[in-house]
């Protein structure tokens, strides 16, 4: 071994080591309260039914979504443009439907039941839980179908309340 091997296996080492350090720490969900509003139509979270869901971003604060609808109508969008740390969703099989609050869970990792009898603050709604039993279970009371995060597409987070859809008006 020569003189300066040494010296450059220390220094490949040290920046081996560094290279993590500039990771970005994923940031905690946060509670919502009285005063958070949707970050797309301003209405009060607290003041409707139905699961939550938030965005944590490189930058700015977390923006809240007062239907988890709202959130993959803003994830999915193929301009989205800012670079997103996180994205929580609250875990139905414990959240109390008419008043949710806290079970904060990662989004990528829940299961979510579309197409059921029950709407959330938005109408049909994108039901999430942290547990693939409890999503099955809710489906058997009101139907609808389990998804994973990858499998919700855009078609199935539109923003029209289902009217698109209601061939009765």
């Amino acid at each position: 071994m020569k003189r300066g091997d040494g010296l450059a296996t220390v220094l490949i080492f040290g920046v081996l080591l560094l290279t993590g350090c500039g990771e970005e720490v994923k940031p905690n969900a946060q509670e919502i309260t009285g005063n958070t509003f949707c970050a797309l139509d301003g209405m009060l979270l607290l003041d409707y039914p139905g699961p939550k869901a938030q965005i944590h971003y490189d930058q700015g604060s977390p923006e809240f979504f007062c239907d988890t609808v709202e959130m993959f109508a803003i994830y999915t969008r193929p301009e989205q443009q800012k670079r997103i740390l996180a994205v929580y969703v609250q875990d139905m099989g414990k959240a109390d439907w008419t008043k949710p609050l806290g079970h904060w869970i990662d989004a990528k990792t829940a299961f979510y039941v579309a197409f059921s009898r029950r709407n959330g603050s938005m109408g049909p709604t994108l039901v999430s839980f942290a547990r693939e039993e409890d999503a099955r279970a809710f489906v058997k009371q009101y139907g609808g179908e389990v998804f994973r995060f990858d499998q919700v597409t855009p078609e199935m987070a539109t923003l029209d309340g289902g009217v698109l859809h209601d061939e009765g008006m």
